[in-house]
């Protein structure tokens, strides 16, 4: 017997006695090969998820240009044909040329924050001491280090711009509670690590802003307003000069937000502040920093204020406040800003969320929005520009389309020169034959409209019912429905897709997507309870516009956060999902980390109503399909044991499930050879095994 592909299928039964009987069932290539009509499927599985995984080869190449400071053109390595090796070329800007870069002539690197201005001292963090080192000699200066019995971490130091001070921020972890995390070693005696992990409620770390003389003396802790619970920082930098520093200060829950700015002297002033009831910023932290304009009189922030994320010019007192991006739509993300010509740039999408594309308004508040990239492409763009905001290095891809890159004028989006089009990968695509993703509007009515992708099996008849996969995360960190190369595990889908399956992933209010801030504060207090309403009101609107959808094969499969969705999917909605695979899931919130949950959900002692109703753990009596849960034992985020509380629980309600530990991964489930892959077989294993794919005659339902 070959325990190459091994899996231990955990059946666990409440006995008339009440004791518990654990069947360890063995699955080899044979025993699930008898599922499926193709005695090879796996070979073949395996052989496509090998290529995906372990030798990327649907993996799009990192295209990271390095802009001259001049924006005359930009340098960056490729694959030269004529010598084999990587090779450093320049491309220049107004024509495209592109000649080899002299080996001997340096790069031009970006102006390190830890070299001095004078570039004759560079900060260095060691031995939890922040010191400043002698580029001639290697002379070391102490600026700051901890008293014995604390516990303390020197984050983003930074020279002043005149070089007679630095700048930096301490944390101080002492009253952080440590884990306890078993790491390899002797198998017998296996070593032991502590771990600070600041759990929902408990302390977090203490932050304070520090200035010190670069001679290393007058250490000067900025007097801000820390309440007890603690607090947390954004941009800490110099403000423009070297004698006042800006400080962004959240609040613990998230939902204040202040910049400050302070002098060397201990003068604080509020220059810009909000506070909203939900959050002003979530965990993707897209609304965080400001950018200093007009020599630094004023600066650009964005805020969700008023129920869109927008961005404003404010003057440096903060006085003057003035809308730039008006309208009913959310900035996506931040691009440039031009002032020489006066443009600030940004991402958006105003009619539809799964895309991407670059917009801009004038600097001063007074015109329309227009958009750059041209109206033929519809997907996801990205740009990477020149310094002085001419040029750029222009992406775009879609989740059936490799990412294509093309140097561009910013200026009416003229292209001069197409860069990598990856036709290697376009081959590939053409080779497997997968079926193109379609989107999809489903309306569940009041006024919501979800955005999905949908994947069918290559053999694809409408006149069949066949089963249907839902990929889930539905929480605020991620969107799954985006129109983007390699988004949402999408090479693993297609796999899933043609051996039988209707793939389809859908976006419930609480995603981040760009459609107001209503819609991204939706679940605020509870996680868990509206996306698994939502994810099922879809699921029907899905299952009655689509017709060959078969309602009594549905699975669900999810990581993380999806993972939680996934065990509330079956828990909560026993007759609508018939199997559910949930990978490094937290069925206990209040046992996750206090940095992200409670910007969605507070405390316990704050919010138990809405940690009672989110707990997965909660609702597992009511399960009745087929469950998988899949960790790594060496979790340092959803950490093993907030899962085996779950595992506990459907234990002593008898409930049989599956149950797969790898030992020392971490959250991704990568390390060590063939991990990744071994976890999508598995994925797919349990899949076929509970889940008959292929299509069923129309009258089957």
């Amino acid at each position: 017997m070959s325990h190459s592909d091994v899996f231990i299928r955990l059946s666990l039964r409440t006995l008339l006695c009440g004791a518990i009987s654990v069947y360890l069932l063995v699955f080899t290539h044979e025993l699930t090969a008898q599922v499926t009509d193709a005695p090879d499927w796996q070979s073949q599985a395996e052989t496509r998820l090998k290529a995906i995984y372990d030798r990327g080869e649907f993996r799009a190449k990192n295209y990271r240009p390095t802009w001259l400071p001049d924006s005359s053109g930009f340098i960056i390595e490729e694959f030269d044909p004529q010598t084999k090796k990587a090779t450093r070329f320049f491309y220049e800007a107004t024509s495209g040329q592109k000649r080899a870069w002299p080996a001997d002539e340096k790069i031009p690197a970006p102006e390190s924050e830890r070299l001095s201005p004078a570039g004759t001292h560079r900060l260095v963090v060691r031995d939890r001491k922040l010191l400043s080192v002698s580029q001639a000699n290697q002379q070391e200066i102490l600026l700051a280090t901890p008293a014995p019995d604390r516990f303390v971490a020197y984050r983003n130091p930074v020279w002043s711009p005149d070089g007679s001070r630095v700048l930096f921020i301490e944390a101080d972890f002492t009253d952080v509670r440590q884990r306890s995390v078993i790491v390899p070693g002797d198998p017998s005696y296996p070593g032991v690590e502590k771990h600070r992990f600041a759990r929902v409620g408990g302390s977090i770390e203490q932050l304070r802003v520090g200035v010190v003389n670069a001679d290393g003396q007058q250490l000067v802790w900025l007097p801000i307003e820390i309440p007890s619970e603690g607090i947390y920082l954004g941009q800490v930098e110099w403000a423009g000069n070297s004698q006042e520093i800006l400080v962004e200060k959240f609040s613990r829950f998230r939902d204040q937000r202040e910049f400050l700015l302070a002098t060397t002297t201990g003068q604080i002033k509020t220059i810009f502040s909000e506070s909203n009831e939900a959050w002003v910023e979530s965990s993707q932290g897209k609304n965080s920093g400001l950018v200093w304009i007009q020599e630094g009189q004023a600066f650009v922030v964005i805020t969700e204020k008023d129920g869109w994320r927008h961005a404003y010019r404010c003057s440096r007192d903060g006085n003057e406040v003035t809308l730039l991006t008006s309208g009913n739509y959310d900035i996506i993300d931040r691009a440039v800003i031009d002032e020489k010509r006066g443009w600030y740039y940004f991402y958006a999408s105003p009619d539809d969320a799964t895309q991407k594309y670059l917009y801009r308004v004038p600097l001063d508040g007074s015109g329309q929005l227009q958009r750059i990239t041209p109206p033929d492409q519809i997907g996801t763009h990205s740009y990477q520009f020149s310094p002085d905001a001419t040029w750029a290095i222009h992406t775009f891809s879609t989740l059936d389309s490799p990412p294509s890159h093309e140097l561009i004028e910013v200026e009416g989006h003229r292209v001069v020169n197409s860069l990598e089009s990856h036709d290697d990968l376009r081959e590939r695509m053409k080779l497997i034959g997968s079926r193109p993703a379609e989107f999809l509007k489903l309306d569940i009515g009041k006024g919501l409209v979800f955005d999905a992708w949908m994947l069918k099996p290559k053999d694809f008849d409408p006149s069949k019912k066949y089963p249907l996969f839902i990929y889930v995360y539905g929480e605020p960190h991620s969107q799954t429905v985006l129109n983007e190369w390699g988004a949402a595990q999408i090479d693993f889908h297609r796999v899933v897709a043609d051996h039988g399956y209707v793939v389809v992933s859908i976006d419930n209010r609480g995603t981040p997507a760009p459609k107001g801030a209503a819609w991204r504060r939706a679940v605020f207090g509870c996680l868990g309870l509206l996306s698994t309403e939502e994810q099922e009101a879809g699921l029907k609107a899905l299952a009655k516009g689509h017709p060959f959808i078969d309602t009594s094969r549905v699975g669900i499969w999810g990581w993380s956060g999806g993972g939680s969705n996934t065990l509330n999917a079956l828990f909560r909605k026993p007759d609508s999902y018939h199997v559910g695979i949930a990978v490094v899931p937290k069925p206990q919130p209040h046992l996750y980390n206090a940095w992200f949950q409670e910007i969605f959900m507070r405390t316990r002692e704050v919010n138990p109503d809405g940690y009672q109703k989110a707990a997965a753990i909660n609702y597992a009596d009511g399960l009745k399909g087929k469950l998988l849960i899949i960790t790594g034992s060496g979790e340092t985020n959803t950490h093993i044991q907030i899962i085996e509380g779950l595992v506990d629980r459907l234990i002593a309600l008898g409930k049989p499930f599956d149950y797969m530990v790898y030992p020392y991964r971490d959250h991704g489930l990568r390390e060590g050879d063939g991990t990744q892959v071994h976890v999508r077989m598995l994925i797919l294993r349990y899949l076929m095994q509970n889940l008959p794919a292929g299509p069923q005659p129309a009258t089957h339902q």
